[in-house]
């Protein structure tokens, strides 16, 4: 691990009680995947976070060739070139007493570099999954496009896909359509194009970004627009992408099959599009 500017053994590594990102989740993150010796959209990550760090207003943040070098290093230090996970996190920092104010915050941020191995989460042959209760943030109130640890929302909305005993959580924006599921962005195939959820009430993630280029250059047709729960129970295939999961097809939602409960074709030949993608648009590792 690295946190701080140190690489230290995972038992050895922590941050203070008195870190912005224990005070009140005031930190922002990106998950990075190693493919063969590559790190998939590793430009576009560090620019969210920065992008995020400078909407949040944090201070002294470190460069991105910085933390690229940490990435790295950490990385080296494990032996990882395939099948790991990063998760990389940046904190406002460590404050002079406790409190929200980031006045309190006088050293500059707190880079977190945790490696592990780590092959995708889910299932390539499927997930079920039922609708919370809980809503995703809207941007009146809170904007997805800060990637940010304030994640109570989508942890209570993880708790309920627990307690059904499926694997995730759909959540709806606050006028009841579709945003995302607790842990990834979704899609739906009908009638051999794809649709998702416009980027308001979610994130804009970067392996869904990755699905609309490679349907771009494949000629599939795709687009975003507003979802409803009644276009995925009547989809003939959906599916979530995320870097921690990449593409996971779902089979079943609130007790509805999806499709004929199968994973589809398109979804199978997107999963193998998307690894393809993820390791020629990668950047190499440098050892």
């Amino acid at each position: 691990m690295f946190v701080d500017g140190e690489l230290l053994p995972r038992a050895e590594a922590k941050v203070s009680v008195f870190d912005s990102v224990v005070q009140g989740g005031d930190a922002v993150w990106e998950g990075l995947r190693i493919y063969k010796g590559r790190i998939a959209a590793l430009d576009e990550h560090l620019a969210r976070l920065q992008n995020s760090a400078k909407a949040l207003a944090f201070a002294a943040v470190p460069p991105s060739a910085e933390i690229r070098k940490a990435i790295f290093s950490t990385l080296e230090a494990n032996g990882m070139r395939d099948n790991a996970h990063i998760r990389l996190t940046l904190t406002r920092g460590e404050k002079v007493t406790s409190g929200m104010n980031p006045r309190f915050n006088q050293s500059g941020c707190t880079l977190i570099v945790l490696a592990e191995w780590k092959p995708p989460v889910y299932s390539d042959n499927g997930i079920r999954v039922i609708t919370a209760a809980i809503r995703r943030n809207t941007p009146q109130c809170l904007d997805s496009k800060i990637h940010h640890n304030n994640l109570l929302n989508n942890i209570l909305a993880s708790i309920e896909a627990n307690v059904a005993a499926v694997d995730s959580a759909i959540m709806l924006d606050i006028d009841g359509f579709v945003a995302e599921t607790n842990d990834a962005n979704i899609f739906i195939v009908s009638g051999g194009a794809l649709s998702t959820p416009y980027a308001d009430a979610c994130l804009p993630g970067l392996t869904r970004q990755s699905i609309l280029d490679i349907c771009a250059e494949q000629l599939i047709p795709a687009r975003e627009c507003k979802l409803s729960l009644s276009e995925i129970y009547t989809a003939d295939e959906v599916f979530t992408t995320g870097t921690m999961g990449e593409l996971t097809p779902i089979l079943e939602a609130d007790g509805r099959i999806i499709g004929d409960g199968c994973v589809g074709e398109l979804t199978r030949t997107l999963q193998q599009l998307y690894r393809k993608y993820a390791f020629e648009h990668g950047t190499p590792l440098p050892f």
